[in-house]
């Protein structure tokens, strides 16, 4: 048999009896930090548990709150009427429109 069979999981796991801290009840068995070590793990949970949220991720959590009261838009009949009229060829692109859309996106 060889090592790894031999050990129980029990003696991997858990430690022997005599030596948990958990069977200590009482005063006895319990440490309390001093009033430094307290004072000092306050200041310290303290500067570390301020959490600060980027404005960006703010903006973009109003902008969601909107987003989900807004009543939502059906444009099937618009995509309909735009895909008719290009497959006829009466579709017209407003040249001056599209410029000026380039031309923000650029600047």
């Amino acid at each position: 048999m060889s090592a790894i069979d031999s050990t129980s999981s029990r003696t991997i796991f858990l430690p022997k009896k005599d030596t948990r801290e958990s069977e200590k009840v009482g005063p006895a068995g319990l440490k309390r930090n001093s009033e430094n070590r307290k004072n000092e793990l306050e200041a310290f949970s303290k500067s570390d548990s301020k959490v600060d949220i980027a404005d960006a991720i703010k903006d973009f959590s109003r902008i969601k709150k909107v987003a989900d009261v807004a009543p939502e838009i059906d444009n099937t009949d618009k995509i309909a009427r735009l895909k008719s009229q290009i497959a006829d060829g009466s579709y017209k692109v407003d040249l001056d429109g599209l410029s000026d859309k380039i031309l923000e996106q650029e600047f």
